[in-house]
């Protein structure tokens, strides 16, 4: 199995959370939950360096225990989530990372990846000439709706997929391609989708479907239904808001 570098962009704010901090920041089983995202990472023994890309003004961050892991290299975080990725990778050259290196690219609000689905990906792209991404069938029947709000045609679901991450693909080629789709003002929303405006095909590797992404409360609310002590940590977090008050 291959050995690997990991970017986490964590620059944006979560706006849909309606909540009073980053969702990345919010508390899950008494920590945040972008402790548990980076622990499947940092408890890997192929783990190389591992960058989180922070925006400018993140109050939060130097507040965690792990923000003082000598393992974790910081870089800035832009506008868009493409701009945090590329400066991730910049950081990870300088920390000693190569363009033939494979970097896994990881949403921070992402807390509930499985070691076997890392693994999986790990084993299962190491010799692709491309790379790919954990992603998930559609199980639902899907509709294209029309201007008028109204199904314009239901989709065949057995070609569409879920696109989750973490994403893998070889730095250098990465780069690349994020570097040329922002120059050509391409909308990139994960870095698949950069590499497929470059021109390659990414590999879907079938990954769980719990690894889910909290964008609205009631992701945190599953999370917590799934987590042994969510719920009595959230308790005790919102009493010392009390307290503090």
């Amino acid at each position: 199995m291959t050995g690997f570098w990991v970017v986490i962009p964590a620059a944006g704010v979560g706006s849909r959370m309606l909540a009073d901090r980053p969702k990345q920041y919010l508390p899950l089983a008494g920590r945040a939950l972008i402790e548990h995202t980076l622990g499947c990472f940092l408890s890997h023994p192929r783990l190389r360096g591992l960058v989180v890309s922070l925006a400018a003004d993140d109050p939060y961050w130097n507040s965690l225990d792990c923000a003082s892991d000598e393992r974790i290299g910081r870089a800035v975080g832009g506008s868009e989530r493409a701009d945090s990725v590329l400066n991730g990778l910049f950081r990870l050259l300088a920390l000693g990372a190569s363009d033939t290196d494979w970097v896994l690219v990881h949403d921070a609000a992402r807390p509930n990846l499985q070691r076997a689905d890392l693994d999986g990906l790990l084993e299962q792209l190491s010799r692709d000439p491309v790379g790919g991404l954990l992603a998930v069938p559609a199980k639902d029947t899907l509709k294209r709706a029309g201007a008028d709000g109204r199904v314009a045609e239901t989709v065949d679901r057995s070609v569409i997929w879920l696109a989750y991450t973490p994403q893998m693909f070889r730095l250098g080629m990465l780069r690349e391609a994020l570097q040329q789709a922002l120059a050509a003002g391409v909308r990139v929303t994960d870095e698949a989708s950069a590499m497929e405006w470059a021109g390659y095909a990414p590999r879907l590797i079938e990954g769980r479907a719990d690894n889910i992404k909290v964008t609205r409360p009631e992701d945190l609310h599953w999370l917590e239904q799934q987590w042994p002590g969510a719920l009595i940590s959230r308790e005790d977090e919102e009493r010392r808001g009390d307290q503090t008050v």
